[in-house]
């Protein structure tokens, strides 16, 4: 499978809201830092991808998992995206960083992403952080698995 490139190049202060089962969450994409994986999840987010999907993983004091239009770990968008855990200089997986999953292929990431409940450092050097929650935190760790991403706006796109 070959890698896609978004065509949405991100200008730095886009802004995504999860409208959840449990109350919304604000996000600061991390535009300059991960462009690739900020361009295809606002690519996915304007397409309404998200949009009635659920979170399908809860792993207490670590994180919450979404993003699967299956619904069960294994689903995608149809494609995969270059990792940039490698080239981001702030890839800090801090409380409420949102970031992308992948399977064991480091340019495996697609549209499911998780939120970290508490640091964890562990994974900054495997996978991609590309926002940090600014509102909402409390939402996230009200979180489980089959609770629903009702949508995904996402602010101060062109």
């Amino acid at each position: 499978m070959s890698l896609y490139t978004p065509s949405y190049k991100p200008n730095g202060t886009e802004i995504a809201v999860f409208t959840t089962s449990k109350g919304k969450i604000r996000v600061l994409l991390m535009g300059n830092d991960a462009p690739i994986h900020v361009g295809n999840f606002v690519e996915l987010a304007k397409q309404g991808f998200y949009d009635g999907l659920t979170f399908h993983r809860y792993v207490p004091q670590f994180v919450i998992q979404g993003g699967d239009p299956l619904g069960n770990g294994t689903g995608g968008p149809g494609y995969m995206i270059k990792e940039e855990f490698s080239t981001n200089p702030n890839n800090s997986h801090d409380a409420g960083a949102l970031a992308m999953a992948r399977s064991a292929d480091p340019n495996s990431a697609g549209s499911q992403f998780y939120f970290c409940l508490g640091p964890q450092h562990g994974l900054d050097r495997g996978y991609t952080v590309f926002g940090q929650t600014i509102e909402g935190y409390d939402v996230i760790t009200k979180l489980r698995a089959g609770d629903i991403i009702e949508s995904i706006v996402i602010e101060n796109a062109d």
